[in-house]
């Protein structure tokens, strides 16, 4: 499934650019997770995720897929399994950057391409979805905080 979330940041592209490619500094602003290696490419770590009545844990790891600075895209794909072992996800985000009118903030245009398996594959994309919205706008406050 395709969720599409946007937030604006209240720093200009490049800065903006900068902050959000460096994970160790914005990994603490992800509601649940936490980040246990990284190495400038790839990623390991955990995410606490509460999906209705279901509180999940994944492990999991990720990569930058691509870094196009001038075009303001980043790519990343990344991938869990529930501790528990109640599914897996995965995941490939698109963030592409955008200065507002002014050139003082930027818009950031998140596309993931999701796919669950397990419990949470059992709730409709609406509340995936909705659930995703919350995470991302507490993302969001918490980075716009941190800058």
């Amino acid at each position: 499934m395709q969720l599409e979330y946007s937030f604006t940041v209240p720093v200009p592209v490049a800065r903006a650019w900068e902050v959000l490619l460096d994970l160790e500094r914005v990994a603490p602003c992800v509601p649940g997770a936490t980040l246990t290696s990284y190495d400038g490419e790839t990623f390991t770590g955990t995410v606490r995720v509460k999906l209705g009545p279901v509180s999940l844990t994944y492990q999991g790891k990720g990569r930058f897929v691509s870094r196009d600075e001038q075009a303001g895209r980043v790519v990343i794909e990344a991938s869990g399994r529930d501790a528990r072992g109640a599914g897996t996800a995965a995941t490939t985000a698109t963030m592409t950057l955008r200065p507002t009118e002014d050139q003082a903030s930027t818009v950031v245009d998140v596309v993931a391409d999701l796919s669950v398996t397990g419990r949470p594959a059992q709730f409709g994309r609406g509340m995936i979805a909705e659930g995703g919205g919350k995470l991302v706008a507490q993302f969001a406050e918490c980075l716009a905080v941190r800058l």
